[in-house]
């Protein structure tokens, strides 16, 4: 497979991953707004719908090549605020900071996946 196919399968993949989570938070939004609350977010209800409709809009805009470094960046400054905000791993206690350490390093590596799609 040439490889600006592939670059085009894994933005798409990418960003499909984004559009389906702001999806699925707007579909439970209340738990979601609940859940930030519970964490300290400030203004929940106002952040979680920004939130999710970045990532509807800027993960469709990267799955289908249409302005994709916009798109990357937007997801990227999305993603890097959302892990420094909620997967704090340094503040929580053994066995929750393994999970949320394994969670905040799997985004840094989207964080990468979404540079690679955004500039191809």
């Amino acid at each position: 497979m040439p490889v600006p196919m592939i670059q085009a399968v894994g933005a798409l993949l990418i960003g499909g991953v984004f559009v389906f989570a702001g999806i699925e938070h707007f579909l439970k939004f209340g738990a979601m707004r609940d859940y930030l609350a519970a964490q300290k977010f400030p203004a929940p209800t106002l952040m979680l719908a920004a939130g999710s409709a970045v990532e509807v809009i800027a993960g469709s805009l990267l799955a289908v090549g249409v302005a994709r470094l916009f798109a990357a960046v937007a997801l990227v400054i999305f993603t890097l605020a959302t892990n420094l905000k909620l997967l704090r791993f340094w503040a929580s206690a053994e066995p929750e900071r393994q999970v949320l350490r394994n969670a905040f390093l799997i985004n840094i590596a989207v964080i990468g996946g979404l540079l690679l799609a955004g500039t191809y």
